[in-house]
């Protein structure tokens, strides 16, 4: 199974950036599916997730700013953010993880958003 990251770029604070993470197979099904963040000498961190039944949450990173949401039968997630700024530079990667049997949990290669000030 393969999660493929896109749509990063350079943006100018203030713009926007929509990323989508397409799955090459059907591991939706009863998954969270999130979006996470490694910027420059820090740690990964949660941006905000999804379930396969839509239960969306998102964490101060995005609240307000970013919406997250998911077409199950096409095996996308998509991040829109807004609003961005330096701060929000950073590789993003998109993961899908099955917490009940059978269990998986798998990463995407990641996407750089690069937020010029």
């Amino acid at each position: 199974v393969q999660l493929q990251a896109s749509g990063g770029g350079v943006v100018q604070a203030g713009g926007s950036l929509s990323l989508t993470c397409a799955a090459s197979a059907t591991i939706f099904r009863a998954a969270t599916m999130g979006w996470y963040r490694r910027a420059p000498g820090k740690e990964r961190e949660l941006v905000a997730s999804i379930t396969s039944g839509g239960t969306i949450y998102y964490t101060n990173i995005a609240e307000g700013r970013f919406t997250i949401s998911a077409d199950n039968a096409k095996n996308m997630v998509y991040l829109q953010m807004t609003s961005l700024t330096p701060e929000d530079t950073a590789v993003y990667y998109c993961n899908v993880r099955r917490s009940v049997l059978p269990r998986w949990n798998y990463w995407g290669q990641g996407t750089l958003v690069t937020v010029s000030s």
